[in-house]
């Protein structure tokens, strides 16, 4: 079970595992009528089988938003806004059916001016069933500071 955490308590190099989801073909369906996407390559597996990847696979933004999602519990109660997003880089396709997991990396903090606030940066894996990274992104964003008892 993840918790939410406060600024004090994330530490640089700490690696959180957040979550894991199976899309499922009616999740991808619904993610692709929901944001409107009429590309073949999403909704047809005979279009996909004449591509490189010798499929149907899931748009890159439905990999991003189920991880954004698993990531939430880790500072629900902490986080004040979303600074950037930067670096995102896809390295493989996701299909209907596979399993991700998303593992979330502490790479930089650093206070600010604002004593009830500091900044993280979080590095997201996203990873399938067989261990390989798909997905990975740094976000950057306000967390606060543990309130005063």
């Amino acid at each position: 079970m993840v918790r939410s955490h406060w600024y004090e308590e994330f530490e640089i190099g700490s690696v959180h595992r957040v979550g894991e989801r199976v899309i499922t073909l009616e999740d991808h369906l619904a993610f692709c009528h929901l944001v409107g996407y009429r590309v073949p390559l999403f909704l047809d597996d005979a279009a996909g089988r004449n591509t490189a990847y010798g499929g149907l696979i899931c748009p890159s933004h439905l990999i991003m938003s189920f991880s954004t999602s698993m990531t939430g519990a880790l500072f629900s109660e902490s986080i004040r806004g979303l600074l950037a997003i930067e670096g995102a880089r896809f390295m493989a396709p996701v299909r209907p059916g596979d399993t991700i997991r998303t593992e979330v990396e502490v790479v930089a903090k650093r206070t600010t001016s604002k004593p009830e606030v500091g900044v993280v940066t979080f590095r997201d894996h996203v990873y399938n069933q067989h261990d390989q990274e798909v997905f990975r992104n740094d976000k950057i964003a306000l967390i606060a500071m543990r309130p005063l008892s």
